[in-house]
């Protein structure tokens, strides 16, 4: 893939998370969030985007709705669990993004809010058809996603650069 061909970039918030007696890093999904997760998976699925790499928070809640989404796919991409992504700013996921080797046409991220959603505002600059109208509209609740895309090398991802493709959230 040369570096001036289209990318995409899906966002995607983690399901919705339970409150046991546990560190906010080891909160597990809920059972509305593992039922969402699912659902999210084969949403995104129907988007048509073919994931050639996942970064994935490692808190427990971003890898129990990333190994249900998966699960939907006909091909499991290849994944890696980055620590940095919790907690992470919006400046520190798109300087994460930018790491992104230039053979990967396609990546999709599971993390947290507000640095997801806040990425997702920060980076298009554009929106397709009612997408921007949705994502405003509903915010980002949990196992919501973005799909975004822009032309050039991963390293020049910054803000402003993306076209809002497609916006999904559960009960949308």
């Amino acid at each position: 893939m040369s570096a001036a061909e289209p990318r995409t970039i899906v966002l995607f918030r983690h399901a919705k998370a339970d409150w046991p007696q546990v560190t906010d890093h080891e909160r597990p999904l809920a059972d509305r969030g593992r039922k969402d997760a699912a659902e999210a998976g084969r949403r995104l699925l129907d988007t048509g985007v073919a994931v050639d790499l996942a970064l994935c928070s490692t808190a427990t809640r971003t890898r129990e709705t990333w190994k249900l989404a998966v699960h939907e796919f006909p091909h499991r991409p290849k994944t890696i669990y980055e620590e940095r992504i919790y907690e992470a700013s919006p400046g520190e996921l798109i300087a994460l993004l930018n790491e992104t080797p230039d053979d990967v046409g396609n990546l999709l991220l599971v993390g947290h809010n507000p640095g997801v959603h806040a990425l997702a505002e920060i980076l298009a600059g554009s929106a397709e058809a009612d997408a921007g109208g949705r994502m405003n509209r509903r915010g980002f609740p949990a196992a919501a996603f973005a799909v975004l895309s822009f032309e050039g090398p991963w390293k020049s991802l910054e803000p402003r650069v993306a076209t809002l493709r497609d916006y999904w959230a559960p009960s949308d």
